[in-house]
């Protein structure tokens, strides 16, 4: 349940003795001393914890998502420090769950108390060979480059492509990443000066430790891994039950492959199909595969719907996405339906969210969802990054729009922590004026 590109996190808890990873020793450092804490925090699996460490340090953070982390990895043992300095550290980690190791990054910025500025855990594909990669003058201007390049040739907005790739080239040659060795910091930065620009919140670049293999079809043992994982987390579904009022709930927190996870959704779907109401959880629910976004929406009318036109610019195409014609299980059209979201609901959550909300078949309850609608694509750039670019974008297929930069804006307005209390007193309220008919 390692995330594959980097979870920012900022932390700062009591240090607490005792630990499991205590035999390793962190440096009294800064970055030293923020990494115990954020050590000590995630492994208590303790709300009440969290909730401190999100409030005094980062507010932006999601106390659910730190949890339901936690609850997928089971923590983590600590297994070296790799690389300190007084605001970095490099270390790694292994998830008590499971054998997958990652390697971490933290740096910070020096205060009372120190504040986080980059966090990034990455798994470690088995047998990689760590690099010690230093980022000099040849290194930037390659990556600068190559990333110019990706995005003329890929990102959805030609004319903003070359507004972005135009920008880093000039900052590069104004000398303002001369001082920057490190290859997380050089990502953030390219990052932050490429966001600021097209405010494109599926636009990233990320630094990687080790050569990155070449972008291409997995292989079989690849394969493996990958739903190895997917077993492990159960496909991203977190929660399946019938709550009182026979309403039923799903919780789930990615639209994983549609292939390999379908028979997942089935078993959950025909579990509910026989409620009075149906609620999907997808608060911290971060997108995933657009077919399973269709698999699961699918479940949900009883006639071919057009739901999204997926536009790519580089190929100057547009795929109309419609419900399943066959569907393994009973479709549940009878239902009403209500969505939780929140703010970290993003990407394909989001449209699952805006299909259900313009075709009238569900009510948002909760907050205005992230904003992210452009697909993305990874793309290699100098061996050792990865810039993910948008190269396309959903579209509704009569208003052709769409929630990029806006997010869809909920039904029913409330904090996330109480769509699920909202949502049932909603959904109870439904059931009850259907049987006075």
């Amino acid at each position: 349940m390692l995330p594959r590109t980097i979870l920012r996190i900022a932390v700062l808890m009591p240090v607490f003795a005792g630990a499991a990873w205590a035999d390793v020793a962190i440096p009294d450092t800064p970055a030293g001393r923020t990494l115990q804490a954020w050590l000590d925090a995630f492994n208590s699996g303790d709300r009440a914890r969290v909730e401190a460490y999100v409030k005094t340090i980062d507010p932006n953070q999601s106390v659910d998502g730190m949890l339901s982390f936690h609850s997928g990895t089971g923590g983590f043992d600590l297994l070296s420090i790799e690389g300190s300095q007084p605001l970095q550290i490099r270390f790694r980690v292994k998830e008590k769950n499971s054998e997958t190791t990652a390697l971490g990054n933290l740096i910070v910025k020096d205060g009372q108390p120190p504040t986080v500025e980059t966090f990034g855990l990455r798994a470690l594909p088995p047998g990689v060979a760590l690099a010690n990669v230093t980022v000099d003058a040849s290194l930037r201007q390659k990556v600068v480059a190559e990333i110019g390049s990706n995005l003329s040739e890929f990102y959805v907005d030609g004319p903003l492509a070359k507004q972005m790739g135009d920008a880093i080239t000039a900052h590069l040659k104004a000398g303002d990443y001369d001082k920057i060795t490190d290859g997380d910091a050089l990502a953030a930065r390219l990052h932050k000066d490429l966001e600021d620009i097209s405010h494109d919140r599926h636009l990233r670049v990320d630094f990687s430790p080790y050569k990155i293999p070449p972008m291409g079809p997995r292989s079989p043992e690849d394969e493996a891994r990958f739903h190895q994982q997917m077993e492990h987390d159960n496909c991203a579904f977190e929660k399946v039950e019938i709550l009182p009022n026979n309403i039923g709930y799903i919780r789930f927190n990615g639209f994983m492959d549609a292939e390999f996870c379908g028979p997942t959704v089935v078993s959950a779907m025909g579990f509910v199909a026989h409620t009075d109401a149906l609620i999907f959880d997808i608060r911290g629910n971060g997108g995933g595969q657009p077919a399973m976004v269709t698999m699961i929406a699918s479940f949900l009318f009883d006639h071919p719907t057009h739901l999204i036109d997926i536009y790519n610019r580089k190929e100057d195409t547009t795929t109309q996405n419609w419900t399943l014609s066959y569907l393994p299980g009973p479709r549940l059209t009878k239902q009403p339906v209500f969505v939780l979201t929140s703010k970290r609901t993003f990407s394909g959550a989001e449209e699952f969210a805006f299909d259900l909300k313009n075709q009238k078949r569900a009510t948002i309850v909760g907050e205005t969802t992230g904003g992210g609608a452009h697909p993305v694509a990874p793309h290699v750039v100098a061996e050792y990054f990865m810039v993910g670019v948008p190269f396309a974008k959903s579209l509704d297929p009569v208003t052709k729009t769409n929630w990029e930069g806006t997010g869809v804006a909920p039904d029913v307005s409330v904090p996330a922590d109480q769509a699920l209390d909202t949502a049932e007193k909603l959904a109870k309220e439904n059931i009850d004026a259907a049987k006075k008919k």
